[in-house]
């Protein structure tokens, strides 16, 4: 299973004037999207917190996945992650919820993101990035107009949340998350960005803040179902669009047992993110062993060229009903049609292999 105690990193603060003295500030924060070739999809896998479902799933698929996406609690810590995507040699997605992985109760609120109360944490990631050179997809708070995520806007009846659950603080915290996560920026500009937006500036704690944040090799995925979960006003994808500014890759999830082609075309001529590469950051055979969902897939991903990426959700344990244990004739599938060449193996720099 991930691993699941959150590791705070206290030190990170203080290390950051280190390492802009050190190695300089590696240019401006700007959009990078650290796509394949034109033509070409990258493809990956969920990580089950083992290298042995990585395999097996590569072995059955006959092809490895250039990617593996990893399902974080807020505030946990990367080196045990970072062993995993160094040996099975991929370029990860790094998946960020609020849901403790056990309990899943809410480790901290939108609102408390965007005033700053995470920025621990945002820091972390920033420079453990930026210190092991890994080229990466930071995926934040994913599904948000899913009711049973916690920072989702709305309750499964419908009703909308408010307080610090609005899709104004949704949409705060996303951009403060993406701002500190990738730096690259003078800490002055990024302040001044964050207070025109209606934030305090970046909470160093009681460490002096340093000059500049360096430029973590970062992109960040937006990744809203393609309608809401429910269906109700306030509860669609361009309800919690954080703005172009803030989003490199424009993401949605697509499952077997929702197979609402209408809801998938509708969000990709989303004209907000219609200038935007598309991953399809979970897919899936879901409830039963679904050939013809799986052709329908692969063919729609096909004549779309805007679609660069996409990572199947295998879920966690044989007991998961995501486990693709249970639909051997579907994989049979995903195996003939990852023949294609447009579908890569490894993405320009995967991970450094272990020492």
């Amino acid at each position: 299973m991930v691993m699941r105690t959150p590791t705070r990193h206290p030190l990170c603060i203080a290390c950051l004037a280190i390492l802009v003295c050190v190695f300089g500030l590696a240019g401006p924060a700007q959009a990078a999207i650290y796509g394949p070739p034109k033509g070409k999809v990258f493809t990956g896998v969920s990580d089950d917190g083992t290298l042995t479902g990585f395999d097996n799933f590569t072995a059955t698929v006959g092809k490895h996945p250039a990617l593996l996406q990893t399902f974080h609690p807020w505030g946990n810590g990367l080196d045990q992650a970072y062993k995993r995507w160094q040996r099975a040699e991929v370029r990860p997605i790094l998946h960020i919820s609020t849901a403790d992985d056990e309990t899943q109760a809410e480790l901290i609120t939108p609102k408390q993101i965007a005033l700053g109360n995470g920025d621990d944490y945002l820091l972390s990631i920033n420079s453990f990035f930026y210190l092991k050179g890994l080229r990466a997809y930071i995926r934040p708070l994913g599904e948000p107009n899913r009711c049973l995520n916690p920072y989702s806007a709305v309750y499964c009846s419908g009703r909308q949340k408010g307080g610090d659950h609005t899709t104004t603080w949704y949409k705060r915290a996303f951009r403060r998350i993406a701002l500190i996560v990738r730096g690259g920026q003078n800490t002055a500009r990024i302040d001044k960005t964050l207070a025109n937006l209606g934030m305090p500036p970046v909470n160093f704690g009681a460490t002096a803040a340093p000059a500049a944040l360096p430029a973590a090799p970062v992109a960040i995925i937006w990744s809203p179902l393609p309608a809401g979960s429910p269906r109700v006003k306030g509860n669609w994808p361009g309800n919690y669009w954080p703005g172009s500014r803030y989003v490199d890759w424009a993401g949605t999830d697509f499952y077997s047992n929702y197979p609402y082609w209408r809801d998938l075309n509708k969000f990709m001529a989303g004209k907000p993110w219609r200038n935007k590469p598309v991953s399809i950051t979970e897919w899936g055979v879901v409830g039963k062993d679904d050939v013809t969902f799986t052709r329908q897939f692969f063919h729609w991903v096909k004549i779309r060229p805007r679609v660069r990426m996409l990572a199947y959700y295998r879920g966690f344990g044989l007991t998961d009903p995501y486990n693709d244990y249970y639909y051997p004739q579907a994989l049979k599938v995903v195996k003939n049609q990852l023949k294609d060449p447009r579908f890569l193996s490894y993405a320009y720099e995967p991970a450094r292999p272990a020492e």
